[in-house]
C-alpha cells in the first residue's frame, strides 16, 4: 500500500471518533505492510485524557506484537501528534511517523516543537507531514465548525 492508502485507513479511524462525538483523529501502526494497531480518539467516550488515537494504536500494536519495542514499525496519524503522543511514539521506538494535518497549536513533530526529532533523546523518529493534509484538515475543521454552531445561543 502507498502512504496515501495507509493515511486513508487512519482517516477511517478518525471517522469512528465522530460516532462517539470525539475529535476526529485516527491512527494506525504498520509493520511489514500489515496494520498491527489501530486507534481513534476516545477521550470523551472513555472519560480518559490519555485516550488519544496514537496511544490507543500503540497499545494495540504492542499487544499484538508482544513487545513495547516497535522499532521497525511506522505510524500514520491524521493530525500532527501532541507532546504526550510524541513522547509515546519516541518511547515505543517507532521508526517512521507520517501525519496528515499540521497542528499549529499543539503539534510536537515540527509545528510548535519537534520532540520526535530532538537529538537529545535516545530515539529519533523520521517524520513526514502533510500526507492527505486537505482531507485530514477538513475532518477537523468540519467537526469544530459544527461544535461552534451547536453552542450558539438564540
Amino acid at each position: 500500500m502507498t502512504h496515501e492508502e495507509y493515511m486513508q485507513q487512519a482517516i477511517g479511524m478518525a471517522k469512528l471518533a465522530l460516532t462517539h462525538d470525539d475529535v476526529p483523529v485516527g491512527a494506525i501502526v504498520v509493520l511489514n505492510n500489515k496494520i498491527i494497531g489501530k486507534g481513534e480518539n476516545r477521550r470523551e467516550i472513555d472519560n480518559d485524557s490519555f485516550a488519544h488515537a496514537e496511544v490507543i494504536a500503540l497499545k494495540e500494536a504492542s499487544n499484538n506484537m508482544g513487545s513495547w519495542n516497535l522499532s521497525e514499525a511506522s505510524m500514520y496519524v491524521t493530525l500532527e501528534p501532541c507532546a504526550m503522543c510524541s513522547g509515546a511514539i519516541i518511547n515505543s521506538r517507532v521508526a517512521n511517523l507520517y501525519f496528515g494535518a499540521f497542528d499549529g497549536r499543539f503539534g510536537c513533530c515540527g509545528s510548535v516543537y519537534n520532540l520526535a526529532q530532538d537529538k537529545r533523546f535516545n530515539h529519533y523518529v523520521n517524520v513526514y507531514g502533510g500526507i492527505l493534509n486537505k482531507k485530514c484538515k477538513s475532518l477537523l475543521t468540519s467537526y469544530f465548525a459544527l461544535k461552534r454552531n451547536s453552542f450558539k445561543l438564540y
